[in-house]
């Protein structure tokens, strides 16, 4: 196109050859040449990346470089979905619930518990004074706060162990014969919601539940009898030697295990207010067995 042209204009003609980044000092040479061939006056040259900065780029873009979706966060295996990230778990728009009344000391209450289809509780609602009071708005933003952790997937069962025996007023006597006593109220609700929701067997595991308040098909467990085989003894074995050994009795085995019994340590005890040491509880009060103080019990 440049040659075409030269021969009608005295001048030089200013355009520039654009020339890949690998051009070699034999093709720039092997342009001049021709060009010289063709008749031109002058000829530009800009191979790439001869600049610093340069308004045009010939980089080739990586294909092999796709852009992650919108959803790059799900990955799916064999079918099976592994989500990087918390997904909360809506309940149903029509959802079965439970409501227990409640009394600790003075203070009466409500609270309603909503379940997912399968019977876990997914929402918390706590009712305790009038409404617009300071105490009701803490009460309300802290059941909110616990009903996104549980359709968020936080387990009740970690909630439970870190809520209750907390101790604060008003605490004291209930009105609910399997919690007798409560330090507050939100010791209350969540080891009423220990009993209500987690197994026999968390529940021994966060001190809700002991030994006797075992189900009956797992109690007749510990009670079946031991079958005991005898071998009959060889006819030169003289009788004395056939003779069995008497069986101790266990009294002391009974008493020292009911000596560690009285002695374990309740994890909700608080602390002596005079030594220091844990307290035991007895009845609805606790007493130090270092220095025999109570706490306001006689």
């Amino acid at each position: 196109m440049m040659s075409a042209v030269q021969p009608f204009i005295s001048g030089a003609i200013s355009k520039t050859v654009n020339m890949p980044e690998e051009a070699t000092v034999e093709e720039i040479e092997q342009l001049h040449m021709e060009s010289w061939k063709l008749g031109l006056k002058a000829v530009a040259i800009y191979r790439d990346n001869c600049k610093v900065a340069q308004p045009l780029s010939m980089a080739k873009k990586d294909d092999d470089k796709k852009e992650e979706p919108a959803g790059s966060s799900v990955e799916s295996i064999n079918d099976k979905f592994i989500v990087k990230g918390a997904v909360r778990r809506q309940l149903p728009k029509v959802r079965s619930s439970k409501t227990f009344s409640f009394r600790v000391a003075d203070s009466k209450g409500f609270f309603t518990v909503g379940e997912f289809e399968d019977g876990t509780p997914g929402e918390l609602f706590i009712s305790t004074s009038k409404h617009g009071s300071t105490l009701r708005g803490l009460i309300d933003a802290f059941a909110i706060s616990i009903s996104y952790g549980l359709q968020y997937g936080v387990p009740l069962k970690a909630y439970i162990r870190n809520f209750s025996h907390m101790s604060f007023a008003p605490s004291g006597i209930t009105d609910d014969p399997d919690i007798r006593t409560a330090s507050s109220m939100v010791d209350y609700i969540f080891r009423k919601l220990g009993k209500t929701y987690l197994s026999f067997d968390d529940q021994l595991e966060l001190g809700l539940a002991s030994i006797d308040d075992m189900p009956d098909q797992q109690t007749s467990l510990l009670d079946e009898p031991v079958r005991e085989e005898t071998i009959a003894p060889e006819a030169n074995v003289s009788a004395n030697e056939a003779q069995p050994a008497p069986k101790p009795e266990p009294v002391a085995a009974t008493s020292q295990s009911n000596d560690r019994s009285a002695q374990k340590n309740d994890d909700a005890a608080p602390m002596c207010f005079n030594c220091g040491n844990q307290t035991q509880k007895a009845g609805s009060c606790y007493v130090c067995t270092s220095c025999g103080s109570t706490t306001g019990c006689s």
